[in-house]
């Protein structure tokens, strides 16, 4: 039986116990569907070897060579990670477009007497989905830009409104990416592929009757580009910038940058790449702040110097439209918790404007 996908909102109730993506590893790497796991009927190295013969030599012989693969490769699972699920286990397996490579493992495991369900077209259909949402259509958003300089704690802001059931979409965090110089995060950045499906689940969960606060951003967040149709629904949004005295905002960077001053070599590497920016001085004097292990020093001199004529800079080019100050005396998690009541209300108020 065929499973078809029509909006990205069906992905939080599929019905199976066990969502397989058969595709290569790399493939799945690059990108997959939410929950699944990568039980590949192909390893990277052999899909590459039936391919190669199916356009350089004979087409029945990589279908031979794929299928007794693929035979191996599915023995191997049932041999390991699917050993544990008894007769009433349900998985939904997938490839690229829903063709052999899904084919033949779900006909292997409905052999045995699981009911297997295929999704119909594969990845493809579920990426063009994605596309068809972020890159095609009108979002039926009602965006708030939470906007304020390097370091006045609007990530910490989101996850509270959040906690407090205000709607938000928080890029940073599906980005894997603080969204600055030195905002590079352990792990990495998910591919764009990956950014956008994590992106496209989260908006496909909001309702569109309430307002849905973003972290002002450029069109970037690290390396990865914020699609078309969300770009366009943030530009013309109303928005609230937290402000904080630069020395509460220092004291505050110091400790959420903490992962990165436990690694003072990568550190200084980071600042190196502001060098053209900046003047080797500059830079000397911050890596020397490094060294003797003032953080809070270097994350003042960091927003006076660096940060905010870089947010200055992209206001301007931006041509953002007028925001509502929020001004905050001190940013510790008292101190946040206690201004989300009036955060809150300056919400509806802009959203309703």
């Amino acid at each position: 039986m065929k499973l078809t996908l029509t909006h990205i909102s069906q992905l939080a109730e599929l019905p199976c116990d066990t969502l397989i993506d058969a595709r290569s590893p790399a493939e799945f790497a690059e990108d997959h569907l939410p929950g699944a796991i990568n039980l590949p009927s192909l390893s990277d190295a052999e899909r590459a070897e039936v391919g190669t013969i199916y356009v350089q030599e004979d087409r029945f012989k990589a279908r031979r060579i794929g299928a007794s693969m693929v035979a191996r490769n599915v023995a191997a699972h049932l041999e390991g990670p699917l050993a544990q699920y008894d007769g009433g286990w349900q998985p939904l397996v997938y490839c690229w477009r829903g063709g052999q490579r899904s084919g033949s493992f779900a006909s292997i495991l409905d052999q045995i007497g699981w009911r297997v369900r295929l999704l119909e077209g594969g990845y493809r259909a579920y990426r063009r989905l994605v596309v068809q949402l972020l890159y095609e259509e009108a979002l039926p958003l009602r965006p708030v830009l939470l906007d304020g300089n390097t370091g006045t704690a609007k990530t910490r802001l989101l996850a509270l409104l959040g906690e407090a059931g205000v709607q938000v979409i928080d890029l940073e965090g599906l980005a894997n990416h603080r969204g600055s110089a030195l905002g590079a995060m352990s792990g990495g950045q998910p591919s764009q592929k990956l950014f956008e499906g994590r992106l496209a689940q989260r908006i496909a969960a909001l309702d569109p009757k309430k307002p849905v606060v973003i972290e002002a951003e450029s069109h970037k967040v690290g390396a990865r580009m914020i699609p078309p149709s969300l770009w366009t629904a943030m530009k013309d949004a109303p928005v609230l910038r937290i402000t904080a005295p630069v020395a509460e905002r220092a004291r505050y960077l110091a400790v959420a940058y903490g992962d990165v001053t436990k690694a003072p070599d990568s550190l200084c590497s980071m600042l190196d790449m502001l060098r053209h920016l900046r003047g080797h001085g500059t830079v000397d004097r911050w890596q020397e702040m490094v060294a003797a292990g003032d953080f809070t020093a270097l994350a003042e001199e960091l927003i006076r110097e660096h940060y905010d004529p870089s947010y200055q800079r992209a206001r301007e080019r931006h041509d953002m439209p007028p925001a509502r100050d929020v001004p905050l005396t001190a940013l510790d998690d008292g101190a946040l918790r206690a201004a989300l009541p009036a955060l809150m209300s300056a919400i509806e108020t802009v959203s309703a404007e």
